[in-house]
């Protein structure tokens, strides 16, 4: 994931107030964003769809800085006492709340009053039927962001870009002196975010086979967004094994539905999907949740590899 240490910083005046976010007014005008990393609004993004969103607002107001390194596999993130104390002196933390429970825990000690939480900035729903009878409830838990609810949000474009207008109020009422530029970065991510919708719709509408089977059932948005059913190997956990029972059941749909191809991902094992692609003589592909940016992904960015994943889905299910 291309992402970087978080770095210490001084605190800022200023604070977001947005939606279901309860945040106190910012005292500052035009010096809100004077006082951080070079004269910048220091962010405090927990993953790397969060990052990608402050930077792409943000632009050269903001200094970024990232609580999950390169390759981690976010899920797994445990977080050093003294990085919950440099937590505390970010201006405003961008995070998805379900995703890491460590980074979940960590915010609420940091008491960091600037925070907001992608799950208010859209709706949330619940996924699990589309993965099997054994994964009913395979949103719950500790990942959920709430009860049943998918994290995976930023799998579906036109939900990303609704968080995308959330964050560019946040950064506007955050540091009011350049409000007109966040304001304008963000339009023209939400339009990049259109355009992206528009292919996957476009690209997807006739397929041979509406089935995909994915080692991660982080897919549940985007399957629903685009008239898909994902059928999950493992639940919301891609180090989690499946059973017995749901391996038989994957073997039964992917006769039944034509399946071609069993995918994975960059940040968590293949071996998996590549057992249960060798079972059933079917191929294996790439794709990835983006919860991460690493050397091995395909593509430099957020619109790159959900590019390269509409390629993959088009290939797989036998686009015409």
């Amino acid at each position: 994931m291309n992402v970087r240490r978080l770095i210490p910083s001084t605190a800022l005046a200023g604070a977001v107030a947005l939606g279901v976010v309860s945040l106190s007014a910012c005292s500052g005008t035009s010096d809100a964003a004077g006082k951080g990393s070079g004269g910048k609004l220091d962010v405090v993004a927990s993953f790397y769809p969060m990052q990608y969103l402050a930077e792409q607002i943000g632009g050269g107001h903001v200094a970024v800085n990232t609580l999950t390194k390169p390759g981690v596999e976010p899920h797994d993130l445990e977080l050093k006492p003294k990085q919950v104390g440099e937590l505390g002196e970010a201006d405003v933390i961008l995070y998805l709340k379900g995703v890491q429970p460590a980074v979940d825990d960590a915010i609420a000690q940091a008491g960091v009053e600037n925070t907001v939480d992608a799950t208010t900035l859209t709706k949330m729903e619940e996924h699990g039927a589309e993965v099997g009878h054994d994964h009913g409830d395979e949103h719950g838990g500790e990942h959920a962001s709430e009860a049943g609810a998918d994290p995976h949000i930023w799998l579906d474009p036109v939900k990303y870009a609704e968080v995308a207008k959330g964050v560019g109020a946040a950064f506007e009422k955050a540091d009011p002196a350049h409000a007109a530029d966040y304001e304008k970065n963000t339009d023209a991510l939400v339009k990049k975010l259109g355009d992206l919708d528009t292919a996957f719709a476009t690209g997807l509408k006739n397929t041979a086979t509406k089935t995909f089977i994915t080692t991660h059932s982080a897919f549940g948005y985007l399957a629903e967004r685009y008239g898909l059913e994902q059928e999950g190997i493992t639940g919301i956990d891609p180090e989690s094994e499946p059973s017995p029972a749901r391996v038989r059941e994957l073997h039964e749909i992917a006769e039944k539905d034509k399946v071609s191809t069993v995918f994975f991902e960059t940040l968590a094992s293949d071996r998996t999907a590549k057992t249960l692609a060798g079972d059933t003589g079917l191929k294996t592909d790439v794709l990835d949740p983006l919860e991460g940016i690493t050397d091995r992904s395909k593509g430099r960015d957020y619109i790159e590899v959900m590019q390269s994943n509409l390629a993959a889905l088009k290939t797989a299910l036998g686009a015409k």
